[in-house]
Formats: C-alpha cells, sequence, structure tokens
C-alpha cells in the first residue's frame, strides 16, 4: 500500500461525534463485546488530550449529554466495536436509558492517565461476571491490547519508531512538501470517489448546523448586516462554523475526519472545496487540492502529535487548507507553498486547545480566515519569511520549529489548562 493510501486509511473516515470521546465509547464496546451478560462497570484511563476534549463537548445519542463519561457507557452498552467511530450509531432510548442508570449510580468513571505519550485510552469493562479490558493508543482506532479474563487477545508491541502499527508516520514525518504533492500521482478513481464522499458529508453537517443559532448562524447574520462582505471568504466560514456547530451540539450526522479529528475534516475538506467552487477549478483538481490538505494535515500531525495543546483544526488543518488553495491556482508551485505554511502558521501558530466544545466553531472560523488569505497572499508572491519570529526557511522547517514549541516550550500548557478546567468543574475557587 503507498503512503497516500496509508493516510487515508489510518486518518480519514466517517467519525459520529467529537472523535475523543467516540473513541473512549470505541474503546469501551472493544472491551464489552468480550464478555456476555450485565453491564456492571466501566472504568476509563485516558491521556490529558482525550480527557480534555471530552471534557465538555455533547456526545450524539444521548439527549444532550456530554462528556466521556456518558459516551463510555453507552459504547459499552452498544458493544458493536465493527461500527468504529461510528459507535453510538448503534445505541438505542433503552440504552441510553441503562448508560444513565449506570453513571448516576457511580459505576463509570474516567481518570487520567498521566504522561502518556500521544492518544492513549485503556478501558475496563465489568460484565456478566468477568473482566476485559481494550487500549487504543496512538491512534482513535489503533488496537494495541485486548484482554477477557486475563488472557491476552491482542498485543501490539511499540516498534523503533514509538508508534504503534503506525510505521508509515516515521517515513510521512520526514518527508517534504514537494514529496506531499508528488503522492497526488496515487490518487486513482475510486479515490476520488471516496474524497467526494468526504465532500458530501460534510457539506450535510453544514446544512444542518445552519438551523442551530450559533457561531454559523452569527457569520452569517454579520453578512446580512454589512459588517462583512458577501464572498467567498465569509461563505467558507459560515460553512465551516455551521459544521464545527452541528458536531460540537451532538447533531447526529458523521462528517468526515481527517488526521482522526472531525473539525479538522471539517476544515481540511470544505474549504478548499468551497473556494474551488467560487473559482470554477475543475472538479478532480479540487478533490485531488483535498488529498494533498489530508496529506499536509497528516504531516503536520507527525510533528506535533495527534492532541497538542495547540488547536488542530486550526494550524494543521488550516495550513493543508492553505496548500490546497495554492495547489488549485498554480499547480505543484512548491515556493509559493511555503509562503502559504509559513504565513498561517505565523499568523495563528499558537492557537491554544482547551478542549472540545462550542467554541470550536470559533477557531475553525478564524482558521479558515486565515488559510485563505495566507493562500492568497503567496499566490501574489508574498508570505512571511524566515527573517521573522520563528518561522523557518521551508515550510518543513517552520513546522519543525512549530513542534520544538509544542513540545518544549508549552509542555505545562495542557497541565494548566486541565487544571483550571478541574476546578470549575469542581468548584475550587478562583482569585
Amino acid at each position: 500500500m503507498g503512503m497516500y493510501r496509508e493516510v487515508i486509511k489510518h486518518e480519514v473516515f466517517p467519525a459520529l461525534g467529537c472523535t475523543e470521546p467516540i473513541a473512549v465509547a470505541y474503546a469501551a464496546s472493544l472491551a464489552a463485546a468480550q464478555l456476555e451478560g450485565e453491564l456492571e462497570r466501566v472504568a476509563v484511563l485516558a491521556d490529558p488530550g482525550v480527557f480534555k476534549n471530552g471534557f465538555a463537548v455533547t456526545v450524539p445519542e444521548t439527549g444532550g449529554l456530554k462528556g466521556n463519561v456518558i459516551a463510555a457507557a453507552l459504547g459499552a452498552l452498544v458493544a458493536r466495536p465493527e461500527l468504529k467511530m461510528e459507535i453510538l450509531s448503534g445505541a438505542t432510548e433503552e440504552l441510553l436509558r441503562q448508560a444513565k442508570l449506570l453513571v448516576e449510580r457511580g459505576e463509570v468513571s474516567v481518570s487520567l492517565a498521566g504522561k502518556e505519550a500521544g492518544l492513549h485510552i485503556d478501558v475496563t469493562v465489568h460484565r456478566g461476571g468477568g473482566v476485559a479490558r481494550a487500549v487504543l493508543s496512538g491512534g482513535h482506532t489503533n488496537l494495541v491490547r485486548l484482554e477477557r479474563n486475563g488472557e491476552v487477545l491482542v498485543q501490539v508491541e511499540r516498534d523503533s519508531a514509538g508508534e504503534e502499527n503506525h510505521r508509515y508516520r516515521a517515513e510521512l514525518k520526514e518527508m517534504t512538501l514537494s514529496g506531499l504533492v508528488s503522492l497526488l500521482d496515487e490518487v486513482d478513481d475510486d479515490d476520488l470517489v471516496y474524497l467526494k464522499r468526504g465532500v458530501e458529508m460534510n457539506l450535510r453537517v453544514a446544512e444542518a448546523g445552519k438551523a442551530l443559532t450559533k457561531v454559523g448562524y452569527y457569520v452569517e447574520d454579520l453578512v446580512r448586516k454589512g459588517f462583512l462582505l458577501s464572498d467567498v471568504v465569509s461563505s467558507s466560514k459560515i460553512l465551516t462554523a455551521s459544521a464545527s456547530d452541528a458536531r460540537m451540539a451532538g447533531l447526529s450526522f458523521p462528517v468526515m475526519s481527517s488526521g482522526g479529528s472531525g473539525n479538522q475534516g471539517i476544515v481540511a475538506i470544505l474549504v478548499p472545496y468551497n473556494v474551488g467552487l467560487f473559482f470554477r477549478i475543475p472538479e478532480e483538481t479540487i478533490l485531488k487540492s483535498i488529498a494533498l490538505s489530508h496529506l499536509v494535515n497528516a504531516y503536520i500531525k507527525c510533528h506535533t502529535g495527534d492532541l497538542a495543546p495547540i488547536c488542530g483544526c486550526a494550524i494543521a488543518a488550516g495550513v493543508g487548507a492553505a496548500v490546497a488553495i495554492v495547489y488549485q491556482q498554480a499547480g505543484a508551485d512548491i515556493e509559493k507553498m511555503n509562503l502559504a505554511v509559513n504565513t498561517i502558521i505565523s499568523d495563528i501558530g499558537g492557537m491554544l486547545c482547551d478542549g472540545a466544545k462550542g467554541g470550536c466553531a470559533l477557531k475553525v472560523v478564524s482558521s479558515t480566515d486565515a488559510s485563505i488569505r495566507a493562500a492568497y497572499m503567496a499566490l501574489s508572491g508574498h508570505g512571511i519569511t524566515e527573517e521573522e519570529g520563528f518561522v523557518g526557511a521551508s515550510a518543513e522547517e517552520t513546522i519543525r520549529n512549530l513542534s520544538r514549541i509544542t513540545d518544549d516550550g508549552m509542555s505545562l500548557a495542557d497541565d494548566t489548562m486541565l487544571s483550571i478546567m478541574l476546578e470549575k468543574r469542581h468548584g475550587v475557587p478562583r482569585g
């Protein structure tokens, strides 16, 4: 399997709901499916990123309930791991009733797993007198351990690259922007069909989100009242914000993710799609630009990690969208792509991720705006250069610099944000 299809296979897939609590639900379903009988107890250990992203986001099929706890309970009761990141599509009113009872009785817990490297979810389920355990690590669906009553059913050791079952990431991390563009040669008709499916899926969720009086609505209202122009930038922001509004509100519409994130999929797909449509770019070129957007997003995530302190939908997916727009207008012009990457990272490179919630739509709007602006500037031959700040001489160097800032300079950011969030939940006085 070529690199392009490795990325698409592992990082671009349909997801119903915010991907972190849904991954918790999936892990719970994997464990529960190994047993029979009545569900008794569910215990989840989650890395800080998963804990943070599942803290305040509405979970689909729960009637508006929020958080990893209800996701874990409902996922374990559904117990249909073949549904993967659409696991909660198997929920029913009766299963939700049972999940609420388990939560009310204190039989479902979610705790911090400590300083795990990257995404890590460890779920233990007690059911029918038996015990099962499922561990996901290094990816939302990457099963590395499965146990039933002390018997190990699945065990995947870490490879030399430190990624469980993700050897392609080590190779992807060493690629260049030019190399990523060359991967588009692998895209065939079947790939184009899958890419178009992602567009259609994310357009549907955006349309559903327009019915909500949330961020997308207010951006559109700014256009109606003359504060913003009615142009491709505004229509793109309305589209992406509305889609994010729908996801964060827990509407039961799956989205095509990118880099394992639904909001990243919204930006990586809908921004180049809407811009390409406005400029009447041929459909095949638009779809290939979206493929490039996915590749760039995945490449950046290899450097910054799956769940970094910085906002992935802004910095990784937004960069992918900017490169895609340049590709639509200028083809494989690496110099212009470098300018676009450097400009958008210089612009919004410090945007923090404080977990998944309704406010993510605001960051999606900022990412959309910044990506189109950076692409336009680059197409005009202008952008931020290595003379400024932490920007490097190339896109690759800038992304490596961003990774250093994330890993070293912001090493305490997640801990601090989690501390603040937990203090709010438990009513700790702040002053």
